[in-house]
Formats: structure tokens, sequence, C-alpha cells
């Protein structure tokens, strides 16, 4: 499985548990942590943990390995490690806060759109 893959599986996970916002950030090159940031978020703490399950379920679900889960217990932020993959699932008000997007500014925008569930 490519790390395309992984981000896929990520996004569409994401996606299925109505996170807003889904972004993903090109970060080769940029960045030696992973490939790929994968941002979004809920607008409850009970939604965000449920986010990050379904990540972590179905990462599982493909055979992917999950290196990390970080800051589960708060959900203010948690990150979901799948080495190539980094996903970042916020509460609405921390997202805005750190603002991981103008924080890796230099980083490219990946599209995708063709991953999120239609």
């Amino acid at each position: 499985m490519t790390e395309r893959d992984i981000l896929r599986v990520v996004v569409q996970a994401a996606d299925e548990k109505k996170a807003e916002n889904i972004v993903a950030l090109n970060m080769k090159g940029i960045s030696l942590v992973a490939d790929y940031f994968m941002i979004c978020h809920g607008n409850s703490e009970k939604q965000v943990q449920a986010i990050a399950r379904e990540i972590k379920e179905k990462a599982e679900e493909h055979g992917i390995s999950v290196k990390r889960l970080e800051g589960f217990d708060e959900a203010k932020w948690i990150l979901v490690d799948l080495g190539d993959v980094v996903a970042h699932v916020f509460h609405k008000d921390d997202r805005l806060y750190y603002n991981l997007e103008r924080l890796w500014g230099d980083a490219p925008f990946e599209d995708i759109a063709s991953d999120l569930v239609q």
C-alpha cells in the first residue's frame, strides 16, 4: 500500500464521521516526520474521538500499522501516526489556535476531492 493509498483511507474514514474542512498537506521534502499530514476538525470532544477512532479502525482493517495515538482522552488535538501519513484531528477551537496549515505554509495542498465519500 502506497502512502497515497494510506492517505485515501484516512480521508475517507474522517469523512465518514463528518469531519469538517478536511485537508491534506504534501510534506515530501519538507518534513522528515511523514509524507502527508491530514488535518480536520470536529465540533465536539465526542466527534473528535469518533473521527480518530474511525481512522484507527479503518487503518487496521487495511493492514496499516497505527504507530501512535496521542491526545485521545482530552479530545482537543488527537494525533494518529500511521508512519507515512499523520492525521491531526482537532476540536474546532484548537484547530483555529494551532493553525497547522499556516505553520506548514510551504507545504502544498494535496488534491483529495476524489477521496471524499460521495
